[in-house]
C-alpha cells in the first residue's frame, strides 16, 4: 500500500494541484490529510470538496476548527484571525457542516497513526527534540505522522536518544528514510499550501510500509498565481508574500 500524506494545505489550491499532479508520477493507493485543511488561503471550498472526495482518513485542524467556530480566535494574530473570518463566511454550508464534523487526533490507519498537532495535544507544536523526547511512551504506534508546524521533516525516537529527520535539500526534489525496526518516528510531511522551512515549495510525503520506506517530497508551484488569488480576496497582503518566502 502506497499512502500519499498531505498536511496543512491552507486553502492553496495551486500547490495542491502541483503536488497531485508529481504524485501521480510515483503512484499512490490512498491520500491521508493531517488538518488545516483551509485558513490562510483563497480557494477554501475547492480544496475541501477535493479531500471530501479523496481522502480515505483526515484529522482536523486548528484552522479548520476556528473556520466553523470551534476554536478561539483570540489566540491567532490578526492576519490568520481575518483570514478565519473570511473563511467562515465563505464556506458553503456542506462544507461547514463537513468541517464540523472532522475527528481529532490521533486517528489509527492500519499499523500507523495520524495527528495535527501531538499525540496529547491536537494544539500543540512540536519542533525541537527535547520537547519529541518527553513524548515516550505516549505514542501508540511505531509510526506516527503529524503537521501543524509547516516544517518538514520529523524525529526518529531510539532507546537513547532522539534525532531529527531533515526536510528535503532546496537542490533536492526527494529524499528517502527508512524506517528502522527499534525505533519510533514521528513524520511531518511539511505543508502543502504554505511552508515556513525556508522552503517555497509545497511539501508532502510517500510511505510505503511494506518496504519500510518514507519518501520526502517538494515541487514547484505557481506562487504568483495563489498570491493573486489571495490579495483579489481581499485577504492581508502578508499572506501572499510569505508564499514566496516559505516563511
Amino acid at each position: 500500500m502506497r499512502y500519499l500524506i498531505l498536511s496543512d494545505i491552507h486553502g492553496n489550491r495551486e500547490a495542491l494541484d502541483a503536488v497531485l499532479a508529481e504524485a501521480s508520477k510515483d503512484g499512490y493507493d490512498s491520500v491521508l490529510c493531517l488538518g488545516d485543511i483551509v485558513g490562510y488561503g483563497a480557494d477554501p471550498n475547492g480544496v475541501i470538496e477535493w479531500v471530501r472526495a479523496t481522502a480515505a482518513a483526515v484529522v482536523r485542524g486548528n484552522h479548520d476548527k476556528a473556520a466553523v467556530g470551534l476554536d478561539n480566535l483570540e489566540w491567532f494574530n490578526p492576519a490568520a484571525r481575518a483570514s478565519a473570518l473570511w473563511t467562515r463566511s465563505t464556506l458553503t454550508d456542506e462544507n461547514r457542516e463537513w468541517l464540523l464534523r472532522l475527528p481529532r487526533g490521533p486517528v489509527s490507519v492500519a499499523d500507523f497513526q495520524i495527528l495535527h498537532g501531538s499525540p496529547i495535544d491536537e494544539d500543540e507544536y512540536l519542533l525541537n527534540m527535547g520537547e519529541v523526547g518527553q513524548l515516550a511512551g505516549y505514542l501508540e504506534r511505531r509510526v506516527s505522522f503529524f503537521g501543524h508546524t509547516h516544517v518538514q521533516g520529523g524525529f526518529r525516537l531510539m532507546r537513547t536518544a532522539v534525532r531529527q529527520i531533515q526536510p528535503v535539500p532546496r537542490d533536492k526534489s526527494h529524499q528517502e528514510v527508512t524506517v528502522e525496526l527499534d525505533s519510533e518516528y514521528l513524520i511531518n510531511p511539511g505543508s502543502v499550501g504554505q511552508p515556513r522551512d525556508m522552503d517555497p515549495r509545497a511539501a508532502w510525503a510517500l510511505y510505503i510500509p511494506e518496504d519500510r520506506l518514507l519518501v520526502l517530497r517538494r515541487a514547484n508551484y505557481d506562487i504568483n498565481a495563489a498570491a493573486a488569488k489571495i490579495s483579489g480576496a481581499g485577504l492581508p497582503e502578508v499572506l501572499a508574500r510569505r508564499l514566496y518566502r516559505g516563511q
